[in-house]
């Protein structure tokens, strides 16, 4: 009869009689005879699609900014002019200074600096605490002076509150003494008025443009210099700029607006362009609908001209096709965004001896996300997002007529529909030297949208928490070590399409893709890359990379475990990556399995060689 009639007689007896359980052996046959060892169904068999990806965290420092004073040049603003009094008298008794018309600071916390600035405090006191002089207010107020000040004392406090402004960033503010003022007379002397002119933005003028709306530039620029105007956050929106994907340079200008207190600002940006096309050669599919992907994304990160980002993607190996696209949309000048996903993939098993069984799978996918930085900084970033996706997949074979297929959680015929909100949180920290990244996922399932629904199967009904982390560390000149990890929790038995997948290029090296596939798992990944040669003509650059993979794995019903096959898997190799400026990367892998693991094929995969090539022409 042959492996494959075996195969086809007993997963057809399994499924008349009941008896078929995935993964796992099929072993009923109407021939009494001894027959060959069939083969296992390998825990990746299902050509299930892969699930939207996550975003990759960041591997690259900071990349350098300008020095500040190309992106701001040093500004002289002249203070708020002060008018003198007709008559000026040589000393009086004052009771305490009131200072008016401050939002940046306290109207205590300037009246101790004007009354330090004359009578004097204790070490440490506000005008002197380099610490807390910005700081809104001041814990212990001391503003009673009780003694004769000259007008040039009155004007030395207005001085002091002038030069806390500047100190901390606030160089169009200022302070007068209103010389028409009638001083109130208290028992310990005269209350004198000091006003606050705080500076603001009167304008800002965006030159250099071409696609980009200035209405994107110019809003968070105003965010940034706030108000009143501080020039240390406007440097600080200005570096955001440049970080900005959509910007290649972007110089300011501040200048005197047109009255008192106001100020100008003018902006010339350069734009990057935002075309680009990534073709992309790897074995990072699932044998069983073949290893062998090639990928084209084309992406446009400002479609209509106001940040908005369009992008469109198709991938097949020999037995999968799977399209998609997404649609983001900038909400704020925070760079929160509203995105939009969808696709769908078609797959067949095409790995031998299965290929006999016609398996196939459809699975279209839909994804609605919010993303929102509640905490940013040219260093570091921390966002909060919420992500509602629906997922459907179909999962038919013939032996003869079409049918569904009986994996876990799936109905009669073959299907299996999640739909999950997820809340998402995010939080990198880069500089010149390092980079530190985290992720965090809470996913809940829902049984909206017509999702499965099962007594005591795995379903839409869900719980689970993914992390993940990553540090990288540059140790010299074009030196990193890269340390990540991967976790995933839950105490549900859960759809292969919300399972924890061990072994890849992306996971334990050394194993084919998704060797182990389970409800829980978690891996840990460490590299070097070492440079090898340079090749400045052409900015060409060669690592090799030394690396060690390991993870494990289990299931939240211990009655679903494997005896045959291991809990964690251990991969040691070496890579060799070759990067050409930013148009051409190609990476090779060999990974060498520690654990060995039953049932391996004959791909590359499974010979733990790895391969990636990623071309960007434009």
């Amino acid at each position: 009869m042959g492996r494959v009639g075996t195969l086809l007689l007993g997963l057809g007896l399994s499924l008349w009689g009941g008896y078929f359980k995935m993964p796992g052996a099929i072993a009923q046959s109407l021939d009494p005879r001894p027959q060959p060892p069939l083969p296992r169904l390998p825990a990746d068999l299902l050509p299930q699609p892969p699930a939207p990806p996550l975003p990759p965290l960041p591997v690259e420092p900071l990349p350098p900014l300008p020095p500040p004073e190309e992106l701001l040049p040093p500004v002289n603003l002249e203070p708020p002019s002060q008018d003198l009094p007709a008559e000026i008298p040589e000393a009086l008794p004052i009771a305490r200074f009131v200072v008016q018309g401050s939002t940046a600071f306290s109207a205590e916390k300037l009246a101790t600096v004007a009354k330090q600035s004359v009578v004097g405090g204790v070490s440490g006191s506000v005008a002197e605490n380099g610490g807390d002089r910005c700081s809104r207010s001041v814990d212990s107020p001391d503003v009673l002076i009780a003694q004769p000040l000259t007008f040039a004392q009155v004007l030395q406090a207005r001085a002091a509150i002038t030069q806390l402004y500047i100190d901390c960033g606030y160089i169009s503010s200022g302070a007068i003494v209103p010389a028409d003022q009638v001083l109130p007379q208290t028992p310990d002397g005269y209350v004198v008025t000091i006003r606050v002119v705080e500076g603001r933005l009167e304008a800002i003028n965006v030159a250099g443009l071409d696609r980009l709306d200035a209405g994107y530039v110019r809003s968070r620029l105003r965010r940034a210099a706030g108000t009143p105007l501080n020039v240390n956050s406007l440097l600080e929106g200005l570096q955001l700029l440049q970080l900005d994907p959509l910007i290649r340079s972007v110089s300011a200008d501040l200048q005197a607006g047109t009255r008192t207190g106001t100020n100008v600002l003018q902006v010339v940006v350069q734009e990057a362009d935002p075309v680009s096309l990534d073709l992309t050669l790897d074995n990072g599919r699932s044998p069983s609908v073949g290893s062998f992907r090639q990928r084209a994304q084309f992406n446009h990160a400002n479609f209509l001209g106001y940040g908005d980002g369009l992008s469109v993607g198709y991938t097949r190996t020999s037995g999968s096709n799977e399209f998609s696209g997404s649609y983001t949309i900038p909400l704020n000048p925070q760079d929160g965004t509203l995105r939009i996903a969808a696709g769908t993939t078609r797959s067949d098993v095409i790995e031998e001896p299965f290929d006999q069984l016609n398996i196939a799978s459809r699975s279209p996918y839909a994804e609605l996300s919010l993303r929102q930085p509640v905490g940013r900084s040219p260093n570091e970033e921390f966002a909060l997002g919420l992500i509602l996706s629906h997922q459907r997949s179909r999962t038919t074979f013939e032996i003869p007529d079409e049918q569904g297929f009986p994996s876990p959680g799936a109905d009669d015929q073959g299907r299996t529909r999640v739909t999950a909100l997820r809340f998402v949180q995010e939080w990198t920290r880069r500089n010149r030297q390092q980079v530190l990244a985290a992720r965090s996922q809470f996913s809940l399932g829902l049984d909206w949208l017509d999702a499965t629904v099962n007594n005591g199967e795995p379903d839409s009904r869900f719980f689970a928490w993914r992390g993940q982390g990553q540090w990288v560390r540059l140790l010299a000149t074009d030196t990193l070590f890269l340390l990540r990890g991967d976790v995933q929790l839950t105490g549900d038995s859960l759809l292969a399409l919300e399972q924890f997948g061990l072994g890849g290029a992306e996971s334990v090296r050394g194993y084919r893709q998704d060797a182990l596939l389970t409800d829980s798992g978690a891996l840990l990944s460490a590299e070097v890359r070492l440079p090898i040669l340079r090749v400045p003509e052409i900015d060409g650059l060669l690592h090799l990379a030394p690396f060690i993979d390991a993870g494990t794995v289990w299931n939240a019903d211990s009655s679903q475990r494997n005896d045959n096959q291991p809990d964690t898997l251990v991969g040691v190799g070496l890579g060799l990556l070759w990067q050409q400026g930013d148009r051409l990367s190609i990476r090779v892998n060999w990974g060498i399995p520690l654990v060995e693991l039953s049932g391996s094929g004959d791909s590359l995969q499974e010979s733990g060689i790895y391969f990636s090539v990623l071309y960007s022409p434009f």
